[in-house]
C-alpha cells in the first residue's frame, strides 16, 4: 500500500507558514505585466516573489505556481521566471503570461535574495532541529499557493505547477500532498531515488533533498502516484546523469500503477528524449504548454 499523504507530510516535516505581502511594484511590458513582490514570514524573514500576468486582464483565469531550479546557481532564484537560466530555452514567465496564465515564483531558502546562508548550513540546521530544508521549501510553496489562489485574477480551481530540476521535485512533491494543484508538469528530476543511491547518482543532487527515513517507507514513483487521478506530465532526457533511464523507468512503473488503480492511466504521461541531458527542449516546452491548455482551460469537475 502506498504511503499516506499524512505520513509523507510527517516525514517531510511540512507546515505551511503565513505569508504576508508587504510590498509590490508593477512593470508593464509588451503583452505582459511583471509584479515585483516582497513577502514576510512569521519571525520577520522576507522573501522575494516575481509574478507575470497577461497585460490588462482582471477576470479570474488559470494560474501557474512556478518553482525555480537549483543548478548550483544560488544567485538566480525567483528571477528564473523573468530572466530564465542556462537549462531553459528562455524565460518562462513572459511565455506563460502571453498564453493567458498568471505565474508566481518565490525565492526558496538559500537562493536569490536569501543566498546569504549556504545550502549545507541550512540543511544541517534544519536536520538538527528535527526539520528538513525540503519540508521548509514545500511549506513556503504551499503558502505561495494560498496567496496565489486568493488573487482576484486567479481561478483557484485552475492552478497548475511546473518547474525544472529542483523545481520539478518541488512540483511533484507539493502536488502529491496538496490537492489544490490541479495539474502538475515537471522536467528533469524524476527518478527512483533508491536506484540513484545504488549507482551513486544521488550525490549529484543537492543537500536540500535529504529526508531522513524516506526510502524506508516510500519511493519517488509512489510519491508521484499520490497525484492521481489529477493530470501529470513527466519530462526527462535519457542522457541526464541526474536521472538515469533505469531509475526513470522504475519510478514510472509505480506511478503508472497508482494511476491505473484509480482508472486514470491516461492522465499521466512520460515524455522521454534520447540524447538529451539536464535541460529543457522545444518538445518539452510544447508538451507543457499543451498540457496546461488541455487541463486548465476550464474549471475541473
Amino acid at each position: 500500500m502506498a504511503i499516506s499523504i499524512e505520513r509523507l507530510r510527517s516525514l517531510l516535516r511540512v507546515t505551511e507558514p503565513a505569508l504576508e505581502l508587504v510590498a509590490s511594484t508593477v512593470e508593464d511590458h509588451d503583452g505582459y505585466t511583471v509584479e515585483h513582490l516582497r513577502f514576510r514570514l512569521p519571525g520577520g524573514t522576507e522573501i522575494r516573489g516575481l509574478l507575470t500576468r497577461p497585460a490588462g486582464n482582471t477576470k479570474p483565469g488559470p494560474a501557474i505556481l512556478y518553482a525555480h531550479a537549483h543548478g548550483a546557481r544560488y544567485d538566480i532564484g525567483a528571477s528564473e521566471l523573468i530572466d530564465g537560466r542556462p537549462a531553459l530555452l528562455d524565460a518562462p514567465g513572459p511565455v506563460l503570461a502571453r498564453k493567458g496564465y498568471v505565474a508566481l515564483c518565490i525565492d526558496m531558502p538559500v537562493f536569490g535574495g536569501r543566498a546569504d546562508v549556504t545550502e549545507s548550513t541550512a540543511t544541517k540546521a534544519a536536520l538538527w532541529h528535527g526539520q528538513t530544508l525540503f519540508g521548509q521549501m514545500l511549506g513556503e510553496q504551499a503558502a505561495a499557493l494560498t496567496w496565489l489562489a486568493a488573487r482576484a485574477d486567479v481561478d483557484s480551481s485552475r492552478i497548475g505547477m511546473t518547474g525544472i530540476s529542483m523545481g520539478a521535485t518541488l512540483t511533484y512533491y507539493l502536488a502529491a500532498i496538496d490537492t489544490r494543484i490541479a495539474a502538475a508538469a515537471h522536467l528533469c528530476c524524476y527518478a527512483d531515488f533508491a536506484m540513484l543511491v545504488e549507482t551513486g547518482a544521488h550525490d549529484l543532487h543537492g543537500h536540500y533533498l535529504t529526508i531522513p527515513g524516506l526510502l524506508a517507507e516510500t519511493s519517488t514513483g509512489e510519491i508521484a502516484g499520490l497525484i492521481a487521478p489529477r493530470p501529470q506530465l513527466i519530462c526527462a532526457g535519457l542522457d541526464d546523469p541526474l536521472t538515469p533511464p533505469l531509475a526513470i523507468h522504475r519510478a514510472f512503473i509505480e506511478t503508472l500503477t497508482a494511476y491505473e488503480t484509480v482508472d486514470a492511466e491516461t492522465a499521466v504521461t512520460l515524455l522521454e528524449e534520447a540524447g538529451i541531458g539536464h535541460r529543457e527542449t522545444p518538445s518539452m516546452r510544447r508538451a507543457v504548454i499543451d498540457f496546461f491548455k488541455q487541463h486548465l482551460s476550464r474549471p475541473l469537475p
